[in-house]
């Protein structure tokens, strides 16, 4: 019998030439019914560490091309990479006995972005150099800070609930306030 991803109690057959549908297998997320997360995890880590790396490597490409004004949106634009070059890196590197497609690096790759760890995008394209013969290809780049956070941002005022009625000698003050010398500690 074969066994069933989602539903645990009920038997189903196939023949042994045949390969069962990733609805009823789990496709490589699962193996005896049991969800890999440490797969699942390793990949997408190094899909993370794939996009970061193209991240730094082309911005020292276009800083070195650009030296005295570095262009925003050529920087961001030269940071993405397409689902198809990260599973040609996932697939070098020889993570996984099973047979990984394209689609099942997108999965991980849109778990990242749920994560908020990257970002996607859609670029058109001719349809004679998509995989699929779409017309478009999903682009994803690693999401950085890209500004640091400035100091007066992170002042606890911001944030207070009580902002209004705090007053320089007054029961609430800046002189006593436990989280302006949370902050000022720190």
């Amino acid at each position: 019998p074969l066994k069933m991803v989602g539903q645990r109690r009920k038997k189903a057959y196939i023949l042994f030439n045949l390969e069962p549908d990733q609805s009823v297998s789990g496709g490589p997320w699962f193996t005896d019914q049991d969800f890999e997360s440490e797969f699942v995890e390793v990949l997408s880590q190094q899909c993370l560490k794939f996009l970061q790396h193209k991240a730094k490597s082309n911005e020292k490409q276009v800083s070195a091309l650009h030296t005295s004004d570095v262009d925003p949106i050529l920087k961001r634009t030269a940071s993405f990479a397409s689902s198809q070059d990260v599973w040609e890196f996932i697939s070098k590197l020889g993570l996984s006995k099973v047979k990984l497609t394209i689609a099942h690096i997108e999965m991980l790759l849109d778990a990242l972005v749920y994560d908020g760890k990257v970002e996607r995008s859609v670029s058109a394209t001719e349809s004679d150099q998509s995989v699929d013969g779409s017309t478009s290809v999903k682009m994803y780049r690693s999401l950085g800070v890209d500004l640091p956070t400035a100091g007066l941002m992170c002042v606890p005022c911001g944030l207070c609930p009580v902002v209004h009625q705090c007053t320089p000698g007054g029961a609430i003050s800046p002189a006593t306030c436990v989280y302006m010398k949370e902050w000022l500690d720190f």
